[in-house]
């Protein structure tokens, strides 16, 4: 079975991008190695893998890294920190539903 990858990874410049891979060591050594100069990594090498998950399905793995795409920084650090609780305050839907009457 095949094996889909979504990925963070940290640039040299403190940004983070977020990718799907089918192969994650060969993806970290091309963002690298500066294969394409149109890409987002060329000038913001190296990159440092900072988190990933495994999907055996490729629609759940395109799912999720939209998904990541679209967080904020704080929240994508959350997760690379495993910061489960800051990852649920950080999200939209908790931070306008999720505070108890009378606290701001």
């Amino acid at each position: 079975m095949r094996e889909f990858f979504v990925y963070i990874v940290k640039c040299s410049d403190g940004l983070y991008y977020t990718g799907v891979t089918n192969d994650i060591s060969r993806r970290i050594q091309e963002h690298n190695s500066g294969l394409n100069n149109k890409s987002f990594t060329f000038k913001r090498r190296p990159v440092d893998l900072m988190f990933y998950e495994t999907f055996n399905d490729p629609y759940s793995a395109f799912r999720l890294e939209k998904q990541i795409k679209g967080w904020s920084r704080r929240k994508k650090e959350a997760l690379i920190n495993q910061d489960w609780d800051k990852l649920v305050e950080f999200s939209k839907n908790y931070q306008i539903q999720g505070k108890k009457k009378g606290k701001k």
